[in-house]
């Protein structure tokens, strides 16, 4: 009996490990620049975030990878938003997170009068980068979906990836925004929109843009209204409000993804965490360390025997 217990806590042991170190090799982000010889060889440079295992099928030709594309707020980086590709490349993803402005673009003006307060040029800019990265991606990943993607954004962002969505509709599959100010939600329910809102009185969101409650619940529209300021949605920010904003967001993709299997793994801090437990197990890479199918496997076993043991001892 007392070696069963022994056995059970090793097995306890072996099966915590090798969830530790599937967590830490999960999830592979990559920074790429591209420049565009069209706009005078423009710098735009891409995060990719991307699940190992499901990188490797893709590359296989097994499966093609849903696409999001993360866009940043004004004055902020294309990589403060790991907390929000980690969620997508958990759950099957291939996330890229694009630089929309450079140093030379100047300063954003605001225009008050004038449409989205002058932030269009900001919007088109935008597009013209999202564009140019899926047609650069398409050559280092071609086995993605960039006919259907997810279009997500802060801020200014959150604009972009909105203004994105109504030029062109046909090519999302759904859009996450956290606190865009100036282009109104499409109502016409062609795909599902979620939206996290802050309570920030230096940031004010403009008349028409949420619609009312009626109004989104007809158009298939998730409003999030949260205590959190405007510049806390992005790694900055507190604990509390990303795993908040993480586990919303894992619930929705959960919800609207047919084919969703896990939940994000929290690579921030040890030890990592699964805020909704899916049935398929991480993957590590065999240079790396054991798979944790071989372990699973093994601890199983090892139950097996001990439990053959232990019956024949009462016996």
């Amino acid at each position: 009996m007392k070696r069963g217990i022994i056995v059970l806590l090793s097995l306890s042991v072996v099966v915590t490990a090798a969830y530790f170190s599937a967590s830490k090799w999960a999830i592979r982000h990559e920074t790429i620049m591209f420049n565009d010889p069209t706009r005078n060889e423009r710098p735009v440079a891409v995060d990719v975030a991307v699940r190992r295992d499901k990188e490797m099928q893709a590359d296989a030709g097994m499966i093609t990878l849903p696409v999001a594309i993360l866009n940043h707020g004004n004055t902020v980086k294309f990589t403060e938003y790991s907390f929000l590709a980690n969620v997508f490349a958990a759950r099957g993803y291939l996330a890229i997170s694009i630089q929309n402005d450079i140093p030379s673009d100047g300063p954003m003006v605001t225009k008050v009068g004038e449409l989205y307060v002058g932030r269009l040029p900001q919007y088109q800019r935008g597009i013209t980068n999202i564009k140019f990265a899926i047609d650069q991606m398409k050559k280092i990943q071609p086995n993605a979906d960039y006919s259907k993607l997810t279009m997500v954004g802060h801020s200014n962002g959150g604009d972009i990836a909105m203004y994105f969505a109504k030029q062109y509709p046909d090519e999302i599959k759904k859009v996450v925004t956290l606190d865009n100010l100036r282009v109104p939600f499409i109502t016409d329910g062609k795909f599902k929109i979620l939206s996290f809102r802050s309570h920030d009185p230096q940031f004010k969101t403009d008349p028409g843009v949420v619609p009312d409650e009626q109004e989104c619940e007809k158009a298939g529209i998730t409003v999030v209204n949260t205590n959190f300021q405007h510049n806390d949605m992005r790694d900055t920010g507190p604990e509390q409000a990303k795993d908040s904003i993480e586990a919303k967001l894992d619930k929705f993709l959960a919800e609207t993804d047919a084919d969703a299997e896990i939940a994000p793994v929290d690579t921030r801090s040890a030890p990592p965490k699964i805020l909704e437990p899916g049935p398929v197990s991480l993957y590590v890479p065999v240079d790396k360390a054991q798979s944790f199918t071989d372990k699973v496997k093994e601890a199983l076993r090892l139950k097996k025997t001990t439990e053959r043991e232990s019956s024949r001892a009462t016996n």
